[in-house]
């Protein structure tokens, strides 16, 4: 078993951002630690330059069952015995990150998205405290004028078989760098399939809007009654869709907190790559050179 894995499905859209994390993956983690990349079939020759002892290249065909198929140019996945709703990217994204992270034989598993970058080491005693893998929560995060997150709590609960609305507001577990314990992910499969009666895999790509995170996230806290310690300060993140210009960049960079393993500004945002690499820079002084915690 080793210590600690990284899981991060992502696309040629984003090959330039991926190679950012994951030239901050082989810098700040340890040599066992291998990097395990989900990209479609059409864009594995792009990202096989990466392949190697600490990177595993994963394509949608590996992960995800035979009957399920991709429509060419749609961005979408059927299965023609359930054709509706059709699996879309994003929600294929999410999939691919559960079913990844529950074959690893890890101790904890740090899920990133394509925009992350580390900025410090990684190492499991920063994920585990007292024999529990550290999850990200945000209590009363999630309140009525967030619909989308309100949708995902109610998905949620109904796949896990728990009795819902639950009360406003909500935890929110949503984080583009968490924690997840490959075994926890296991057993949230099997709840998934024992609850709805399906396998996990269809029961949770039939919803048109659902959130991995907060399906982990409320197993962890209303099912298994886990209690485990929060962290979150992991990773300071700018979600804003807003483009940053590179003063604006480093004045993010700036507020990272001193716990913080990873930065994220948000792809979506539209940052330059100039930007960009000026915060990551930022935070390399910040961090020094090891990027070792102050």
């Amino acid at each position: 078993m080793s210590a600690l894995a990284v899981v991060t499905p992502t696309y040629a859209p984003d090959a330039e951002l991926f190679a950012h994390l994951h030239r901050s993956v082989l810098a700040h983690t340890s040599d066992d630690t291998v990097h395990h990349v989900v990209v479609p079939d059409s864009d594995r020759r792009l990202f096989s330059r990466y392949a190697g002892p600490r990177c595993r290249i994963w394509t949608y065909a590996e992960i995800l069952p035979r009957r399920i198929v991709r429509v060419p140019l749609a961005g979408v996945w059927i299965d023609p015995g359930r054709p509706w709703p059709p699996l879309r990217g994003w929600v294929a994204q999410q999939a691919v990150k559960v079913a990844v992270t529950a074959r690893l034989d890890a101790k904890v598993v740090l899920v990133a998205d394509s925009d992350v970058v580390l900025v410090r080491q990684a190492t499991p005693d920063l994920f585990i405290q007292d024999g529990q893998v550290c999850m990200f929560r945000m209590d009363g995060g999630v309140h009525e004028l967030m619909t989308d997150h309100v949708t995902w709590h109610r998905v949620a609960r109904e796949l896990l078989g728990l009795p819902g609305p639950a009360p406003l507001p909500l935890p929110d577990y949503v984080s583009s760098l968490a924690c997840w314990d490959p075994a926890v992910v296991r057993e949230m499969q099997r709840r998934i399939t024992e609850s709805t009666g399906r396998d996990w895999l269809s029961a949770f790509i039939s919803h048109l809007r659902v959130s991995e995170f907060i399906v982990y996230g409320v197993f962890v806290d209303e099912v298994l009654g886990a209690a485990p310690p929060v962290n979150t300060a992991i990773c300071h993140s700018r979600w804003d869709r807003t483009p940053l210009d590179p003063a604006g960049a480093i004045a993010f960079a700036d507020l990272l907190p001193h716990d913080a393993v990873g930065m994220m500004i948000s792809a979506k945002s539209g940052t330059p790559m100039a930007a960009r690499m000026a915060a990551i820079e930022r935070c390399s002084q910040i961090t020094g050179p090891d990027g070792s915690h102050p």
